[in-house]
């Protein structure tokens, strides 16, 4: 199995997401842990910039926290392709907030431009891995849309979204 991972699950495997439970916080762990034990490959894209957005909101020491330990494990494995796998993305604005892989999808058109790198990615990758999607309701209601373009969403802490939107 392969995936992406959008910075909120690192954050909320810190204990840094006050609204995440804690079995949120677990679930971030666990799936954090099987990428770093090997049992699941991390895809990245190949000019870091997911990583660069992982050490602008982690700590790249490693520590104190398990999100922290997954950037470390990252920035050492990222190049090893028995761990990782990375594509390529088209930049097309000069704050590389934009991307050709990003779909042109008028339901789309106002998602978080700091996050269209996990999308583009996603999409760049023959496999189209799942995304895992934490606490940031923000991706919320963009799932149709993600899905009609081909992008799987892994709300891997649903039930806390849901809490969040009153849903």
């Amino acid at each position: 199995m392969k995936v992406i991972v959008d910075t909120n699950v690192p954050l909320v495997a810190n204990g840094r997401a006050d609204q995440a439970s804690e079995d949120c916080v677990e679930t971030c762990i666990d799936e954090l842990m099987k990428i770093t034990e090997g049992n699941v490959k991390l895809v990245l894209d190949d000019q870091r910039r997911i990583i660069e957005e992982y050490r602008n909101k982690l700590n790249p020491g490693g520590f104190p926290g398990v999100g922290d330990a997954f950037l470390k494990w990252a920035e050492i494995n990222w190049a090893n392709l028995q761990q990782c796998d990375l594509v390529s993305i088209t930049p097309i604005d000069d704050l590389e907030t934009d991307f050709q892989e990003f779909p042109a999808y008028p339901a789309l058109a106002d998602f978080d431009p700091d996050d269209r790198k996990f999308i583009a990615v996603a999409l760049a990758h023959s496999e189209k891995p799942p995304i895992l999607q934490a606490v940031d309701s923000g991706w919320w209601n963009y799932r149709e849309a993600f899905h009609r373009n081909g992008v799987t969403i892994d709300f891997i802490c649903e039930n806390d979204i849901r809490l969040m939107l009153n849903l």
